[in-house]
């Protein structure tokens, strides 16, 4: 089953993009959540993943991951496709 990935993002953030492009290049579907201007999405954010002041804030399967830099440690590690799951054909 592939795995829900939802990220968290702000407006012209590149540390947003270049987790973005690491996801696309994979194939993974995600959810992305915009809190550039704050509100409801960002209240929820600060829910799920306490303590967190940046963006991109990445949840795999509803666990946070941390940010770009974290992600694209995952994938140096190859840990990353372990997380992400089976993808399509």
């Amino acid at each position: 089953m592939t795995a829900n990935v939802e990220i968290y993002t702000k407006f012209a953030c590149p540390y947003c993009v270049r987790a973005k492009q690491l996801l696309d290049s994979k194939g993974v579907p995600y959810t992305e959540y915009d809190i550039s201007m704050g509100g409801a999405k960002r209240d929820e954010m600060l829910v799920r993943v306490p303590g967190a002041r940046t963006v991109p804030q990445i949840l795999i399967n509803d666990t946070p991951i941390g940010g770009s830099d974290d992600l694209r440690a995952l994938e140096n590690q190859g840990k990353l496709d372990a997380l992400l799951g089976p993808r399509g054909a």
